[in-house]
């Protein structure tokens, strides 16, 4: 299976800040955290979509 690479600085950002956060908490809602990461790295709505679909993608 092919890794799907986030093309933006603030997308990288929030897919690091995800992965540190779950290793902190794993207990944590992922897709609470991806709706967090949007707002702390002022995701645009494209970019919270491709967020969302990665941690539903790391869920399964």
């Amino acid at each position: 299976m092919a890794t799907v690479q986030p093309q933006g600085d603030a997308l990288k950002k929030a897919v690091q800040w995800i992965s540190e956060q779950r290793k902190e908490n794993p207990n944590k809602n992922p897709l609470g955290l991806a709706d967090e990461a949007a707002f702390r790295f002022d995701l645009s709505p494209k970019d919270s979509e491709f967020l969302l679909r990665f941690v539903k993608e790391e869920q399964d």
